[in-house]
């Protein structure tokens, strides 16, 4: 028998949370979530929350920045919903006891991240995730009618015979086969960083949402423009733990084995330019000299350092390194996926019935690079313009102006046996990562659709295989991002081309959607 609710969320990240918690009013919600409640990338986003709470700032300064940043394909409309109604969102946390940093005035106390203009990043230590992701819980539980499943793999979406999505299967912590029966469907998944051998998400993340919309038939976009953050850890034996862009906005630097300062030579805003830049700039100190590069804040006053990033300086020592004191080797991870499922500016799909909200989502708000820290406002604001919606009227067919390219073939059954995860990781990082050429990118295709096949073959085979659904999430995921990549031949934000490396606005000025034949 079926699980029935009105509601399905599927995911327990800020976006997800943030809908289950207007919806929960409506109706029943079901929230099928993969792991632990509460184990999400909103946990692990350390740096803060951006909003225009400040007395010098403004939704219009703060929508300029995240323009800026988005290198020219920004929807504007939907950086106005994000930078206008993202200080109500915050507020709203605070009162509902979100105990964020405070001044000595006792007001929030704003820290200021690459690219950004004032400082407008509220943080809870460098835990702001975790906090976020706390008082959203605690709401969320309060609500009757709020029935959540966690360590729940969801394997599909089920479309019914008239082709609007009708709810979901997914195998629970039982091993047995499920399917729950909804009217209207959130994807807020979150990002798809193991889709990479070096990432800075958990291991949850591995683009589960995007495979599983496209399988269903929805459109996706911009997958092209993958965020590498620049500084993880980058020890021996230590896992890559992500240090966060705020260190550097509270002044740390970035030098190079001689111990000097590089970014100048790079970027006029040296180690506040934005994270494309700096990544970059890495890559190309550490070809240059032949050596590390490390992150310093040794000229810093140590105890404001282990106080004011308690979290992080116990990453750093569980390492072997005090990161008030030594500089400490950092490189380039993949971070946070702009593109992802076609949405309009309340999370509507190209299926009708279908949502998606969050990291997984692509309302254009990023454009070709995230600004820092907008990504928990993003969840926040687009969470809670999701649920209006699917309270509302049924879906229709978003509109980013995206161009359709030719559709892609679905898969014929393969005798190739299940590929190794590792290997897909290792492959994207090594032909779809930082820098990316024709060559590299059309092998990694072609290999990651046969791969796509054989999970997809074994998937045919046993519906209820967790190792067969992450395999095929990461190779499709994978396979989808390399066609992109592939079909962008200039370089724009997140993404690096070698073999063309000017910005191209007369070609490539505008999005670009894939989608499944039907």
């Amino acid at each position: 028998m079926a699980i029935a609710g009105d509601f399905l969320v599927i995911g327990s990240g800020i976006a997800g949370l943030r809908a289950a918690i207007s919806l929960a009013d409506a109706g029943r919600v079901v929230i099928l979530t993969k792991a632990d409640p509460r184990e999400s990338n909103t946990g692990y986003a350390q740096g803060g929350i951006a909003a225009a709470v400040g007395p010098d700032d403004s939704p219009g300064l703060h929508a300029s920045d995240t323009i800026a940043a988005g290198d020219g394909l920004c929807v504007p409309e939907a950086v106005a919903a994000l930078t206008e109604e993202g200080p109500r969102y915050v507020r709203e946390l605070i009162e509902w006891g979100a105990e964020f940093d405070r001044d000595a005035s006792g007001q929030p106390a704003l820290g200021r991240e690459a690219a950004h203009s004032v400082r407008r990043v509220l943080h809870a230590r460098d835990a702001t995730g975790r906090e976020i992701s706390r008082v959203l819980w605690q709401k969320a539980a309060a609500h009757p009618s709020v029935t959540v499943y966690d360590d729940a793999l969801v394997m599909s979406l089920v479309r019914a015979r008239t082709g609007e999505c009708g709810g979901a299967t997914f195998v629970g912590r039982d091993g047995r086969l499920q399917q729950i029966e909804a009217a209207r469907t959130l994807v807020a998944t979150g990002g798809a960083g193991q889709v990479f051998r070096e990432t800075t998400n958990p291991a949850i993340a591995t683009g589960d949402g995007i495979a599983m919309a496209f399988d269903a038939g929805a459109r996706v976009v911009d997958l092209e423009f993958v965020q590498f953050h620049p500084t993880a850890l980058s020890a021996e034996g230590a896992p890559r733990f992500l240090l966060s862009e705020a260190l550097r906005g509270e002044g740390a630097r970035l030098i190079n084995e001689a111990g000097e300062p590089f970014m100048t030579r790079y970027e006029p805003a040296g180690d506040l330019a934005s994270r494309d830049l700096v990544a970059r700039a890495i890559v190309t100190e550490v070809a240059r000299t032949g050596a590390p590069v490390y992150l310093s804040m040794a000229h810093l006053d140590p105890d404001y350092v282990r106080r004011r990033f308690p979290t992080i300086a116990r990453a750093c020592r569980e390492a072997g390194f005090d990161l008030a004191i030594d500089r400490v080797p950092v490189s380039p991870a993949a971070h946070y996926v702009m593109g992802g499922i076609e949405t309009d500016l309340h999370g509507r799909t190209s299926v009708s019935g279908l949502f998606a909200a969050g990291e997984v989502a692509c309302t254009g708000v990023h454009g070709a690079n995230r600004l820092a820290s907008n990504s928990l406002l993003e969840g926040l604001v687009f969470g809670a313009r999701a649920a209006e919606a699917m309270r509302g009227a049924r879906s229709s067919a978003p509109s980013l102006g995206a161009t359709a390219a030719e559709p892609i073939d679905d898969l014929a059954d393969s005798g190739r046996a299940l590929p190794e995860p590792f290997a897909m990781r290792d492959l994207m990082w090594r032909h779809v990562g930082l820098v990316r050429t024709a060559d590299g990118l059309r092998d990694a295709g072609l290999q990651l659709a046969a791969w796509r096949a054989a999970a997809a073959s074994r998937r045919r085979a046993a519906p209820g295989d967790r190792e067969a659904r992450r395999a095929a999430s990461v190779a499709t995921v994978g396979f989808l991002i390399a066609r992109a990549a592939l079909r962008r031949e200039e370089t724009r934000g997140g993404h690096y081309r070698a073999d063309f490396p000017d910005r191209d606005d007369i070609h490539f000025k505008r999005h670009f959607a894939d989608v499944l034949r039907t």
